[in-house]
């Protein structure tokens, strides 16, 4: 594969903070997935790096991988107030594969220019060689996009 990263971007019609916001809470994750993975979520809304949230998992919406209902911790990695938002996840597979999530915002007219993005390119090479990455397709960030907007604006 050529690239180990999916970028998209949006326009949604609320601020910065607001996005910020929602993203920063580990039921709006849920609440804007559009994998259908993510079922619930438990902490509090995250403040700095390093800061975690378990985020409880159902494979079966994508049919892919028969892993069931699983969970997962979130480990904050970037954390720019109303910027910038960035988190990898570890959980039963060990060592973490490594893989980054993250969005960044930028306030513009009428809003906000969102991009998500979804990076692959530090996993270890044992996950490399399994062939499953992406975990995700880049119409998934797209739509995930969509979500977040309804949600914010």
């Amino acid at each position: 594969m050529e690239t180990e990263r999916f970028e998209v971007r949006r326009q949604i019609a609320a601020s910065p903070a607001k996005v910020f916001a929602l993203l920063c809470d580990p039921r709006g994750h849920v609440a804007i997935d559009s994998s259908g993975m993510l079922q619930s979520a438990d902490g509090d809304p995250v403040q700095k790096v390093g800061d975690e949230f378990v985020v409880h998992m159902d494979r079966e919406a994508l049919n892919d991988y028969p892993l069931g209902k699983y969970d997962v911790t979130v480990i904050i990695t970037r954390f720019e107030q109303d910027t910038a938002i960035e988190w990898t996840i570890s959980g039963a597979i060990q060592p973490p594969i490594k893989h980054l999530y993250g969005y960044q915002l930028s306030p513009s007219e009428g809003g906000s220019l969102v991009t998500s993005y979804y990076d692959w390119s530090q996993i270890e090479e044992r996950y490399r060689e399994a062939g499953i990455f992406p975990v995700i397709p880049e119409t998934a960030l797209r739509a995930t996009l969509g979500i977040l907007a309804r949600n914010v604006e």
